[in-house]
């Protein structure tokens, strides 16, 4: 299939149209022998609740971004090099079905490489997951341990430490993660508590970052509307 595309009109044109769509916010994306396999609606988990992204397979990248305009006009474009992707399968939670995980290596692919915890989204739960006593409020803020996902009040993460894997600055971690990095112990291994809620259709642990997935302001309702009903679709030749 992708050598019938390769170097077909079709699949210029598709790609143009790609760049076009994501504007001078997005990046170059024609390449020779880049081919756009596919393309569709996705749900992706992000940090408040799941919302719809615009995804596009090519055979080398994936590119994803907000829908502004559907089918005319994206924005806060990610690119994931395909090279080691592994999909992970997720399972089912109520109305999101088909879930899967993205994971890819970060930085020198020599080294070894742990994963980014699934964050559990904000409406998930109204308590503290760690003293299980403080409810979140205008006050009680909740914060994400960059460890474990879990959402803790600010008592229960006062701590950071330095998740080389993630970041080069020292990220906020809850008081039960810190005492068993500190300690020298796994807190995977160690941990109790429930794993962290995988409502999905897509997760990316590729090291995007994931701040505009809490900015709403540029999703307009007609970018909204009807993006679930649309079903993705497949390049097979020059149609």
């Amino acid at each position: 299939m992708v050598d019938r595309l390769v170097n077909s009109e079709a699949n210029a044109r598709r790609v143009s149209n790609v760049e076009q769509c994501f504007g001078v916010s997005g990046q170059p994306l024609s390449v020779q022998g880049r081919v756009l396999v596919g393309e569709g609606v996705l749900t992706k988990l992000c940090r408040k609740k799941p919302k719809p992204r615009q995804f596009f397979l090519f055979n080398d990248i994936l590119v994803y971004g907000n829908i502004v305009i559907n089918k005319k006009k994206y924005n806060k474009q990610h690119i994931i090099p395909l090279d080691d992707v592994k999909l992970q399968s997720v399972d089912d939670e109520e109305e999101l079905k088909n879930g899967w995980m993205i994971k890819s290596p970060r930085g020198n692919k020599k080294q070894s490489v742990d994963d980014s915890p699934i964050w559990v989204p904000d409406s998930a739960t109204k308590m503290c997951m760690n003293c299980k006593k403080t409810e979140f409020s205008f006050v009680n803020r909740r914060h994400h341990c960059r460890q474990c996902g879990q959402v803790v009040c600010g008592n229960c993460s006062t701590k950071k430490w330095l998740l080389a894997s993630q970041s080069s600055k020292e990220l906020r971690v809850c008081d039960k993660c810190y005492e068993q990095l500190s300690s020298g112990q796994d807190p995977a291994q160690n941990d109790t508590r429930p794993p962290p809620v995988q409502a999905n259709i897509n997760i990316d642990t590729s090291g995007e970052s994931s701040s505009d997935d809490d900015d709403d302001d540029d999703e307009t309702e007609q970018g909204k509307q009807n993006t679930n009903e649309v079903e993705p679709t497949f390049y097979q030749g020059n149609q």
